[in-house]
């Protein structure tokens, strides 16, 4: 059976709940979803949703170099917007970052943590 490894950085925001930034086990990387937190000072700093998806793909970075891995080993994401009026915006952002084009979900949410505009959870090989 395969070690489970929790993987922390500080170059992404902590935890803001009884859950870990990632979790490793055998060669795959299961990551909490990330929300524009800058973990410099613990704000939501960015506004707007293309400010905030660039935050969140900086933090999902940190935690895919925590791991030892990269965006281009990425899988599979799960995306929430607040408002899917944003889907073009986000998606001219998340273009940059997922290049590979791993499998997603992409759903509106009612609310997410914080009153942010997007969150998104990946799965990655290591």
């Amino acid at each position: 059976m395969s070690e489970r490894k929790v993987i922390f950085t500080d170059k992404a925001p902590a935890a803001i709940g009884p859950y870990s930034q990632a979790i490793a086990i055998g060669n795959m990387l299961f990551a909490s979803g990330q929300i524009p937190i800058n973990p410099e000072n613990g704000n939501i700093d960015a506004q707007g949703i293309i400010a905030q998806t660039e935050q969140v793909c900086k933090n999902i970075a940190a935690v895919l170099q925590a791991a030892g891995t990269s965006y281009e080993k990425v899988i599979k994401t799960t995306c929430f917007l607040k408002n899917m009026g944003d889907f073009a915006d986000f998606n001219s952002v998340y273009a940059k970052y997922f290049v590979s084009k791993p499998a997603r979900s992409c759903v509106a949410v009612k609310a997410l943590p914080k009153d942010v505009l997007v969150e998104i959870e990946i799965i990655a090989e290591i």
